[in-house]
């Protein structure tokens, strides 16, 4: 069974029930009702929110629970009013995917203490919270690391002989950061003087933007350019394909969008997260004060199969990327998480934010 909410608050909130509910079969009369507040770029940003989209379809369609998406013109400046909203409509599980709710958050969940709240991204230390969070820099640093290999190998398609590779962002925080930092050490562990580009969109919901970025990239020799950008993001897919380089997808599988133009897309299952916490939600397992990780050791994170673009890159080079993973999961190569930095190593670190900067960046912190 299935609602569709969005929320459009200007002066006003104004609420709209979007979509048909279906019959409830009989067994789940009392069936757990679930809302999902969608982040910046909003859903079919065949990225972020589509993932975690649909995985609370699938709990939907699978455990017997109603979901309701919530949607909102400016899911930043309305958080907390969304986040109240979603507690007196008597939901029992209420996930953001918006990074931003991490104050709101904090102070809306004392005030219901009978609703089970989830955020995406960040942790929010309250007794009735549940934080899920992702090593998103150890598949970055895969991405990144296979973006190094290809950039200036002539043999493989769409590459040229600069050693130069690019990311966009979205809008700069540390949970955006975290992928650019992981992708930059990713690449550096294999080409010490690559030249890393490093470019904000500053939002999540402009392809215009992502095009115009990876453009003016790839003119500067970057023949990779991955995006983090969520809606964005889908320009620099589109870039890339016009122009004939590479992009690199993230959170869900964008490798179809541009077929041997994606090198590969750094998967962030978040479906598997929000499916995984709907699941616990309805067994009586869920504890809220806790926190859920999803890294390359159950799947959390990784590179996506590359349907459309293993046949053009050297076996040894997948054969390599295989490694690293392993390395990570046991412990041999470390990668720095920059959300746990210091501030004073951030800043240090972004005044020069190259393979330099990042070699001082892990001595600093005793690696």
């Amino acid at each position: 069974m299935f609602k569709r909410l969005q929320l459009f608050l200007s002066l006003l909130l104004v609420v709209t029930l979007l979509g048909m509910p279906t019959t409830a079969p009989a067994h789940a009369q009392a069936a757990k009702r679930v809302a999902l507040i969608i982040a910046q770029g909003g859903l079919g940003d065949r990225s972020y929110n589509d993932a975690a989209f649909a995985g609370l379809t699938k709990a939907a369609s699978e455990l017997g629970v109603e979901v309701t998406p919530i949607e909102s013109a400016d899911p930043v400046g309305e958080g907390e009013q969304l986040l109240r909203n979603a507690a007196e409509a008597g939901f029992d599980l209420v996930i953001t995917l918006e990074f931003s709710h991490f104050d709101p958050l904090a102070r809306v969940a004392p005030d219901y203490p009978n609703t089970l709240f989830s955020i995406v991204n960040i942790v929010v230390d309250q007794p009735n919270v549940v934080s899920i969070m992702f090593d998103e820099h150890t598949g970055s640093y895969l991405a990144g690391a296979l973006a190094a290999m290809v950039t200036t190998d002539k043999t493989v398609k769409y590459t040229n002989p600069a050693n130069v590779v690019g990311v966009v962002g979205g809008v700069q925080s540390s949970g955006i950061d975290v992928f650019l930092d992981g992708y930059l050490q990713g690449a550096c562990s294999v080409s010490p003087d690559i030249n890393v580009l490093i470019a904000y969109s500053n939002g999540f919901g402009d392809p215009a933007k992502g095009k115009e970025i990876a453009l003016a990239m790839n003119e500067q020799g970057a023949d990779v350019v991955y995006q983090v950008a969520g809606g964005t993001g889908s320009g620099v897919i589109e870039a890339a394909k016009d122009k004939g380089f590479y992009a690199i997808g993230v959170d869900s599988d964008q490798d179809y969008l541009a077929p041997e133009h994606v090198l590969t897309s750094m998967l962030k299952r978040v479906d598997i997260a929000v499916y995984d916490l709907i699941d616990k939600l309805v067994k009586g397992e869920v504890k809220g004060g806790t926190v859920a990780q999803y890294g390359l050791d159950v799947n959390g994170v990784g590179l996506s199969d590359m349907t459309y673009t293993r046949h053009l890159i050297p076996k040894a080079y997948m054969d390599k990327i295989k490694e690293l993973r392993q390395s990570i999961i046991d412990g041999k190569v470390k990668v720095i998480d920059t959300r746990t930095i210091t501030e004073d190593q951030r800043k240090a670190f972004y005044a020069d934010r190259t393979c330099k900067g990042a070699e001082a960046l892990k001595k600093a912190v005793g690696m």
